[in-house]
């Protein structure tokens, strides 16, 4: 509208205004409120599906690091090997005064290298464990995505059938959007 108080409507003026008064029960609103509502649940499914691939990095970068952590401890654990080795040497190279001594190196080795071996397999364990909680969420991720994707077909069926106006379409905008809704619970119940 001018400043003037006068204003010229065109023709899509003419048929917003037109919609916005007509019934709420005809087929272009029912549409539009199911289509609202299928973007709704696209946009959380959206949002979860970032979600569970952000958890599976973070699950498989704290894998890695126990993995590393284990190896560590593996080349801790072969170096205490060497040298309870060394001390078995020195025990039959040593003068007899000496013996003892390499005697309790090589058992304090040996005590050493099980305390190292116990925290190395728990570390292994831990990497497992959490490559099992990545390859999960990986799974979770690919559930929300092929949901989101299904609605997002669905969304754009309802846009074709609002243009082309064939209410048979419908029935493929509900369709798709149960299938949608039905992945969404399967990601939901870590299916």
């Amino acid at each position: 509208m001018s400043d003037h108080g006068f204003h010229v409507h065109g023709p899509h003026d003419h048929a917003l205004e037109h919609a916005a008064h007509s019934d709420p029960d005809s087929f272009s609103g029912q549409l539009a409120v199911i289509t609202a509502i299928l973007a709704t649940v696209g946009a959380i499914f959206s949002y979860m599906g970032g979600a569970t691939q952000s958890n599976a990095g973070l699950f498989k970068n704290d894998a890695a690091i126990r993995k590393t952590e284990a190896a560590n401890q593996w080349a801790y654990y072969q170096s205490k090997s060497n040298k309870q080795n060394l001390s078995e040497l020195a025990i039959e190279l040593a003068p007899e005064a000496r013996k003892t001594f390499y005697q309790d190196e090589a058992k304090r080795y040996k005590a050493e290298k099980a305390e190292i071996q116990t925290k190395a397999e728990r570390l292994e364990a831990e990497s497992v464990d959490f490559d099992k909680k990545s390859d999960q969420q990986i799974h979770e991720h690919h559930r929300w995505a092929q949901a989101t994707t299904v609605l997002q077909i669905s969304i754009a069926m309802a846009a074709i059938a609002l243009l082309t106006k064939r209410k048979w379409l419908v029935y493929g905008v509900f369709g798709l959007g149960l299938a949608g809704m039905a992945l969404g619970a399967l990601a939901w119940l870590h299916i």
